[in-house]
């Protein structure tokens, strides 16, 4: 199965991640960036692994927290493969952020 795709979005979400984090711990945004990269494969292969929560978006869009890291990676599962429009912190205010209200 081929990763999950990331967006012109999410690669921009994740460029501003990593630089702010390589700021203070460039070992640290290494990571991230593997995470994420980690992330993308598991979703090629288990799209449907993240959570629905249609309180912040409408189905099918889907939530899976980025392990070890306070980010959410947003995605979409009915596509092959799975579509990435956003990586974002967990604590913003998703709704608002994905336009949900």
């Amino acid at each position: 199965m081929s990763p999950a795709q990331i967006s012109p979005a999410a690669d921009r979400d994740l460029t501003a991640i990593v630089e702010w984090i390589a700021a203070d711990n460039p070992l640290a945004a290494r990571g991230l960036v593997v995470a994420v990269e980690a992330c993308a494969r598991s979703l090629g292969e288990h799209p449907q692994m993240g959570t629905e929560r249609p309180e912040i978006a409408s189905p099918p869009i889907r939530f899976l927290p980025l392990r070890g890291f306070p980010y959410v990676v947003v995605y979409t599962p009915e596509r092959t493969p799975p579509l990435i429009p956003r990586i974002l912190h967990g604590a913003r205010d998703l709704p608002e952020v994905l336009g949900g209200r």
